[in-house]
């Protein structure tokens, strides 16, 4: 083959590409007019059977042209994905029009090439507007920056499949005058960076902030006597190893490139699948339409006597909630005592969950929902 016939290929495959590009545009505008009749006619944004029934049609009509099943069920899958967050995105902005508008203030920890900013692309990607970043140098100046105005939202990281929760934010929500008003859920691919032509021998100092310290704590030791520094954020770590010799720090790869930094190791994370979990808050809570997925997350604190917990915990199983997260931490000024962070898998717009909630005051000291907001954990259908 010479080069001319290569330069010819590769011609016609980003022709296919942008033809490609141009039908998943279209696709999209074509499920923009299928959500104006679901909400007509009060049908959930989601179908799941018909999902499957289409995914298995797919693969058979794909395996004739010689396409294998994995590769079209993972295609279609991020298809319909896409298709169905978006309409749940459109959806909530027509339902609070004055509260969704064409430009978002949002405020996140640390600044470009931070994991905050990397989830908040991708949580406003499907919320057209202008974005203004606001990188913080912590939690609360984010909620501070929500609580005055000064921010139409603010992205808190909550937690992490391989580190678990993050106690400074749930400690946070107890007295932050704010609503949770949606969630994502972001992949943290962690990579060791450094200045070119540095070796892994070589670093002598490491930057991350104590979130991707604690997710790679296995590789960290395996370091021996690397000094370890923390930083208030991945941004501000990367910065640190741009201007420091024989440093590394802990970031994504594309967040390292964007600075000047290159990949000298991947796959630093304990655990193989690292997804971190960020809710969203504003300074006042959005109505959900009962047509999506939904969740309710609250604190309640429990009578101090045998049994309330479970008394309490009890309300939600006799009204057939799913709970889906239980957090316990303590009462500052308090000691001993604990308050409970709970997730639900609820609409407060029900009157099932309204009459639950009601019950629940029966067994708490009190009870304070942090929020009801649209669940965008979308659980992939499974095709035999």
């Amino acid at each position: 083959m010479t080069e001319d016939t290569l330069n010819a290929l590769r011609s016609d495959i980003n022709e296919i590409d942008s033809e490609l590009l141009i039908l998943l545009a279209k696709r999209r505008r074509i499920s923009y007019s299928v959500l104006e009749y679901k909400i007509a006619n009060q049908k959930p944004i989601r179908d799941e059977h018909r999902e499957q029934i289409l995914l298995e049609k797919l693969i058979s009509y794909g395996k004739s042209l010689g396409l294998d099943a994995f590769y079209i069920n993972n295609v279609f899958q991020i298809i319909l994905e896409d298709s169905v967050l978006n309409q749940q995105a459109l959806l909530q902005k027509n339902l609070n029009p004055e509260a969704v508008g064409d430009t978002h203030r949002v405020a996140y920890l640390g600044g470009p090439g931070s994991y905050s900013q990397l989830a908040c692309h991708k949580y406003f990607s499907r919320r057209p507007g202008k974005l203004i970043e606001m990188g913080c140098q912590s939690f609360e100046q984010i909620t501070e920056q929500v609580e005055k105005g000064q921010a139409d939202f603010g992205l808190l990281p909550i937690e992490n499949t391989s580190s678990g929760s993050i106690n400074e934010v749930f400690d946070l929500l107890q007295h932050a005058q704010v609503s949770i008003v949606g969630e994502v859920t972001h992949t943290v691919e962690h990579c060791l960076l450094a200045l070119p032509d540095t070796q892994l021998k070589d670093v002598n100092k490491l930057f991350a902030h104590p979130q991707p310290f604690a997710q790679c704590s296995k590789f960290v030791q395996g370091l021996g006597d690397v000094l370890h520094e923390t930083c208030d954020s991945t941004s501000s770590a990367l910065q640190s190893a741009l201007n420091t010799p024989n440093s590394a720090a802990i970031g994504s790869a594309q967040a390292g490139r964007d600075v000047g930094l290159e990949v000298i190791k991947t796959g630093l994370a304990n655990q193989a699948e690292n997804h971190s979990r960020f809710i969203v808050v504003a300074r006042k809570a959005l109505q959900v339409s009962t047509q999506i997925p939904t969740k309710t997350s609250l604190i309640m604190a429990t009578k101090q006597q045998v049994g309330s917990l479970a008394d309490a915990l009890m309300v939600f199983k006799q009204h057939n909630i799913n709970m889906v997260k239980l957090e316990s931490r303590p009462v500052p000024g308090n000691p001993w005592e604990e308050i409970f962070y709970v997730d639900l898998v609820a609409n407060i717009a029900s009157p099932d969950v309204q009459r639950a909630l009601e019950e629940l005051k029966d067994h708490t000291q009190y009870v304070r929902i942090l929020g009801c907001y649209q669940s965008e954990s979308i659980k992939a259908v499974e095709v035999l």
